[in-house]
């Protein structure tokens, strides 16, 4: 018994676990969402390339782990995406802000896709609006309104920010606003 109360007040366990939850990251080819990840990751951003497939990342943050599963962009393997939308507890969408007309109204439509996928639509998302420092970039509020996130997204819990890889502390920032509503969304199903 005396153990115990010594080691309660003057010694500090194991910190307690982070909590841990499972996202899923979509978006075209190119906008991104590799080099922002490896980023997060602390790994180098040199030699990026296309992701085929996907990959998974465990990005850690101060008060939560976020497993990412990256699905890859291209046309060949968009078709597969929702085999992989299972057991996600959040989505993560990366578009290129700079991107061509064409390109744009492609990710308008993936994303309005997954905003009403019945495996996430009641997830939080968070929209990175990527390539920020690019002279092409459209600001958020014009991706806003192009995108119409709006009345799509209304009464869904989501965050839409401007981002970069040479602004890696507002990606983390923006990031721990997505850990928060999924520590709300995870709150709210322990009420039910």
């Amino acid at each position: 018994m005396d153990y115990l109360c010594f080691r309660t007040f003057c010694c500090k366990g194991p910190p307690p676990p982070r909590p841990e939850y499972d996202v899923v990251c979509i978006g075209l080819t190119g906008s991104g969402k590799t080099s922002l990840l490896s980023r997060l990751c602390s790994e180098a951003t040199d030699n990026i390339v296309p992701t085929t497939g996907f990959s998974i990342k465990a990005v850690p943050f101060q008060n939560a782990i976020l497993n990412v599963k990256e699905l890859g962009g291209a046309d060949s393997i968009k078709k597969y995406w929702s085999r992989y939308y299972q057991g996600s507890q959040g989505v993560v969408f990366v578009l290129d802000s700079a991107s061509s007309e064409e390109d744009l109204e492609v990710a308008r439509t993936e994303l309005h896709s997954a905003l009403q996928h019945p495996q996430l639509c009641t997830l939080p998302f968070l929209i990175l609006a990527n390539h920020q420092d690019k002279p092409a970039a459209r600001s958020v509020q014009e991706i806003k309104k192009y995108f119409e996130l709006e009345p799509l997204a209304r009464g869904k819990s989501w965050i839409l920010e401007g981002s970069t890889v040479d602004n890696m502390d507002v990606v983390k920032e923006t990031f721990g606003q997505l850990i928060h509503l999924l520590e709300e969304k995870d709150q709210d199903a322990g009420r039910i």
